[in-house]
């Protein structure tokens, strides 16, 4: 009854959403924050007649804000838009990825690139991390691949690589195969990869609403890249779905885009509290990997992982652990109001 293919395929697992209590959730990356007041008024005055017609299928007011608030020379030509940048990620694993040889991406990374692989049937090759958990560059390009694709900052170790080694990256690997930064969370420390862009027509940038934008719960994503590669997202994009971002989720984005002090503003806080916590928790012995996400990735010996996150369970603190071969002892965890970090802290360092 059921295709072959479908006997292969291994989903995404997303961090778990109990019911039985109320708990601190830190562990899906989520942003404590609220949307801004241009985001609540953009709602307030939308018009609900409007959900009778199909959206704008090119968000073209969408990707005029986004244009205007990215800078770097970004136009709207160079904009892809989804719902979600995991769907942008789809369709980029569609369009530039074949099978013939094989994706390279680090071996601790976002859990998705596989399940995407495996989904179009693309091989995979992981190349380890650096001594010190950092996106080895060097090996990540070694080989004969069909492209790469690695977050920056890493996910789930947090861990930034800077802009001259991306640069390198893209002087040493062939530019007639596509090198994906998915900067999912950026805006909490490092500095994007807009500006390679004018020089590499081979890069796309993947970012995302769900994390500095607290969009979570609204699914907008998208891609930069030249518009060559635009143009194949779109193509993409229209053999599966004309409308993947809703009409109020355009209008929504498009008044965040115009309010990008605000976010500045939460996200410096997220980043002020993630650091704060860090240091609370290396000086209660743990090693805690050096983050500019919006999360840590922190151990303490003898502890497993998985004790660890029974432990803020039963405080009411979801995290979340990953049972995988060489980070298991690892959690990760989100970081939320300074409050609640406070009182997660006073748990984990009573270990």
């Amino acid at each position: 009854m059921l295709a072959k293919r479908f006997s292969d395929l291994k989903p995404y697992v997303p961090g778990e959403q109990p019911r039985d209590r109320a708990y601190v959730k830190l562990n899906a990356n989520e942003n404590p924050y609220p949307p801004s007041e241009a985001v609540r008024d953009a709602i307030s005055r939308f018009d609900a007649d409007a959900l009778r017609f199909y959206p704008d299928p090119d968000a073209s007011e969408l990707r005029d804000a986004l244009a205007s608030m990215l800078g770097h020379g970004v136009t709207r030509d160079m904009i892809f838009a989804g719902n979600g940048s995991d769907e942008v990620l789809s369709f980029v694993f569609y369009a530039f990825f074949d099978s013939d040889r094989p994706l390279r991406f680090p071996e601790h990374t976002y859990s998705f690139y596989p399940v995407y692989a495996g989904y179009y049937g693309i091989t995979v090759e992981k190349a380890p991390l650096a001594s010190d958990w950092s996106v080895d560059l060097e090996a990540l390009a070694s080989g004969d691949s069909t492209g790469l694709i690695f977050p920056n900052p890493n996910a789930p170790t947090g861990i930034y690589v800077g802009l001259d080694r991306v640069r390198s990256l893209l002087d040493s690997y062939p530019s007639d195969r596509v090198v994906v930064v998915d900067e999912a969370y950026i805006d909490f420390g490092g500095e994007t990869a807009l500006s390679l862009l004018s020089e590499y027509p081979n890069l796309v940038i993947i970012r995302t609403f769900s994390k500095s934008f607290c969009f979570a719960g609204a699914r907008l994503g998208f891609a930069v890249a030249n518009p060559p590669l635009i143009e194949a997202l779109f193509t993409v994009k229209n053999s599966f779905n004309h409308f993947p971002v809703d009409a109020l989720t355009q209008k929504i984005g498009a008044a965040a885009c115009g309010d990008a002090p605000y976010y500045r503003r939460i996200n410096a806080e997220i980043a002020q509290t993630r650091d704060r916590f860090a240091a609370g928790l290396r000086g209660a012995g743990w090693e805690v990997l050096p983050s500019l996400a919006n999360f840590v990735f922190a151990r303490k010996r003898p502890h497993s992982g998985r004790r660890v996150y029974e432990r803020a369970r039963e405080a009411g603190f979801l995290i979340r652990h990953f049972d995988y071969p060489g980070i298991s002892d690892f959690v990760r965890i989100s970081v939320g109001l300074p409050a609640d970090m406070e009182r997660l802290s006073a748990v984990l360092t009573g270990l």
